[in-house]
């Protein structure tokens, strides 16, 4: 497909602009007298953002440069010699709880938190770069569809850090395409009362199953799919996975799944007899719900009868609403082929800041520390976020990623095919005679 190969092209792109990534602080000249001994070989991980022309893999994260294993120490002493105030753009307002004791750990540093919406961050960042004057020195924020990692590290708006330390404590499938900060995840969520014996379903297949008399088995509660960029990426990602998918089916339901979608209406070349195709349809043409708040949504469930049986999509925080409302609720985990994508909040340097090593400090303090001990991770933790280091005692969620059945986002396969599923949801949407 067209979008493949520009992908590709941009990502070779990258590697290029990559190069001049993270060169702030000054490398040791080498002494061309002294001896010199045969350089061990590199773990296969050192290797740049991006599409590698030299081996012709697709190398990713993480990506180790100079500032990777710098100390807090070190990047403190360089921090006070550059412009000493600190701006981070964020899209998580627990994030404003980390200026005073950042500032308390780091005498001399100025924490200025700006607490905006994806978009602006981005868009900030990206006038910032255009017009010379940049003032963010750190992004976070999340990339579900891959934009992010293909757009902005290409345009050279943002550059890679990786503190090699703190990655080691994090599994390199979640440093593959930025620096987590946590990761969250949707559940589908069912009436623990009306299915007392526990979730109704294991198979995404049966979240639109049919009754005998042809109708719908659950009703679905839903925010949009087409305008939620993490949902159509989820379901992108079932096309990616068609083999699963159709097994699952066949696990299910003992027979082979029939393909009923048709790919005629669209200007773009739609595989054939796929089943994450044929999933995107079917669950397009259901009866749905759409309700753009997610404690109205799970709401909804609690409402729910076990004769008016009700599923909803929803992010996994709004399980609180099981002990302060009282809500009769609870999470679909382990769904087949998988559970869900896990949608990775992430930290990013800003390209020529200002202040280089007061960044990666700020980002290696929130992040936990060498030791995990910073304090930094403290208002990030709650019910349906995971910070993603195996050294972090999480005490707040109620089961560890690895027991609820998520995958990582796979950034590339999404991005490449991401603007034709949302036609194809549209258009299918739009067909929609329950809606």
């Amino acid at each position: 497909m067209k979008k493949k190969l520009f992908a590709l092209l941009m990502a070779g792109v990258m590697v290029l602009s990559l190069a001049a990534c993270g060169k702030k602080a000054e490398t040791p000249t080498e002494d061309p007298g002294a001896a010199t001994e045969e350089p061990a070989a590199e773990p296969t991980t050192d290797l740049p953002l991006g599409y590698d022309p030299v081996t012709g893999a697709e190398a990713y994260g993480p990506y180790w440069d100079e500032w990777s294993d710098m100390t807090d120490e070190e990047l403190y002493e360089m921090a006070l010699k550059e412009d000493t105030t600190l701006n981070v753009y964020a899209t998580s307002s627990k994030m404003l709880k980390a200026e005073e004791p950042f500032e308390e750990m780091y005498p001399g540093l100025d924490l200025v938190i700006s607490d905006l919406d994806s978009d602006e961050v981005l868009s900030k960042a990206q006038i910032e770069n255009e017009t010379g004057n940049i003032t963010a020195d750190v992004l976070q924020t999340k990339d579900v569809n891959g934009s992010v990692f293909f757009e902005y590290y290409n345009q050279g708006i943002i550059e890679p850090f990786y503190p090699r330390d703190i990655c080691s404590h994090i599994e390199e499938g979640n440093l593959k395409y930025s620096y987590p900060l946590y990761a969250s995840q949707a559940f589908w969520y069912y009436n623990t009362e009306a299915f007392p014996d526990g979730q109704p379903i294991d198979s995404w297949w049966q979240i639109i199953e049919k009754n005998e008399d042809g109708s719908q088995r659950f009703h679905l509660y839903t925010k949009e799919i087409g305008q939620e960029t993490a949902y159509l990426s989820l379901f992108a990602s079932f096309i990616n996975h068609a083999d699963e998918m159709a097994e699952d089916y066949k696990r299910v339901y003992g027979k082979d799944l029939e393909y009923t979608y048709d790919a005629s209406a669209f200007p773009f070349e739609v595989p054939e007899n796929n089943a994450g195709v044929e999933y995107l349809w079917r669950f397009s043409q259901s009866q749905m719900t759409f309700i753009g708040d997610g404690d109205e949504l799970v709401l909804a469930v609690h409402n729910s009868t076990k004769d008016a049986p009700a599923l909803a999509l929803a992010s996994a925080g709004k399980i609180e609403n099981q002990e302060e409302s009282g809500y009769n609720i609870a999470w679909c985990v382990n769904l087949k082929p998988y559970n869900a994508l896990l949608n990775t909040e992430s930290l990013f340097a800003v390209a020529g800041s200002n202040s280089p090593a007061g960044a990666r400090l700020f980002i290696r303090y929130i992040t936990g520390g060498a030791d995990c001990q910073s304090g930094g991770l403290k208002p990030f933790t709650k019910v349906g976020n995971w910070p993603l280091r195996d050294d972090f005692e999480d005490k707040k969620n109620p089961a560890t990623l690895a027991e609820l059945g998520a995958i990582p986002n796979d950034l590339d396969a999404i991005y490449s095919i991401y603007p034709d599923v949302q036609d194809m949801w549209t258009l299918w949407l739009n067909q929609n005679p329950n809606m």
